[in-house]
């Protein structure tokens, strides 16, 4: 399987919790292609706590990536790109000019959530964020424990006109049981857009991205994972994606 894209991944050396330095990443580029990957948006975390990876530096970087991939023959384009946590200084960052976008033209931002809840302000501002054009894309909605819990809170965001990318490696089981049966769920609801590597250097981070679009044709058919990658093309390319989604319905338990 190739032409894919890769809408998230870590792979810029020495900037976040990714890849330490150009051997790695060069190393990663190499497991890219060799997936399948075509064409990667990096995205360094940016104002997640930890890390702030101003926009001007991530065009800097990528571009010097770009000739170190070039002089090592690594056939892979890649485009700059931010992962942006969720915060109070995000519209002020937008405003700022300080925010890499999933497309050019600015109509898509890879959002995440803290990993164990959806803040209570979210709505709030996502709101503000799809009053300015912007889509935002919640990234690996499957891992967050408060979506997980509560299904509905995914459900809310989406008819805000959010869209989600799900972790390849969450749908091919590698975070474990609970998340993969989650996906499915996810899955099965239409409130999935597109898969992407989240890759790291971390053992659970592999590129396992053809691997889960191959289970997916294999489960749900050859017609479901041309959706998903046609959606990846079109988020990079800043071309609309709908989704025909339906809420998750929890489970009763009732006692006697």
């Amino acid at each position: 399987m190739r032409g894919l894209i890769d809408l998230h991944c870590h792979i810029l050396p020495g900037i976040d919790d990714g890849s330490p330095n150009l051997v790695t990443s060069l190393e990663l580029a190499r497991k890219v292609v060799a997936d399948g990957i075509d064409y990667a948006l990096l995205t360094p975390h940016h104002m997640n706590g930890r890390y702030i990876n101003h926009k001007a530096d991530v065009l800097t970087l990528v571009e010097q990536f770009e000739a170190d991939l070039a002089a090592n023959g690594i056939p892979l384009k890649v485009f700059p790109g931010q992962e942006v946590r969720i915060n109070g200084d995000l519209l002020k960052a937008i405003a700022a000019d300080d925010i890499l976008y999933a497309d050019e033209a600015g109509h898509y931002l890879m959002l995440e959530f803290p990993s164990d809840s959806v803040p209570q302000y979210a709505n709030q501002m996502i709101y503000q964020l799809v009053q300015q054009g912007i889509t935002p894309v919640i990234v690996h909605p499957e891992r967050n424990e408060g979506i997980v819990d509560n299904p509905s809170k995914l459900a809310d965001l989406l008819k805000l006109g959010c869209l989600t990318q799900i972790t390849a490696s969450s749908y091919v089981g590698v975070f474990g049981k609970r998340i993969a049966q989650f996906t499915v769920q996810l899955i099965k609801a239409g409130q999935v857009a597109c898969f992407a590597s989240d890759a790291h250097t971390l053992a659970k981070r592999e590129y396992e991205l053809s691997a889960a679009y191959d289970k997916l044709t294999a489960k749900f058919g050859p017609e479901l994972t041309n959706c998903y990658q046609e959606n990846a093309r079109a988020i990079i390319n800043g071309e609309p994606v709908m989704l025909n989604w339906q809420p998750i319905k929890r489970k009763r338990f009732w006692l006697f």
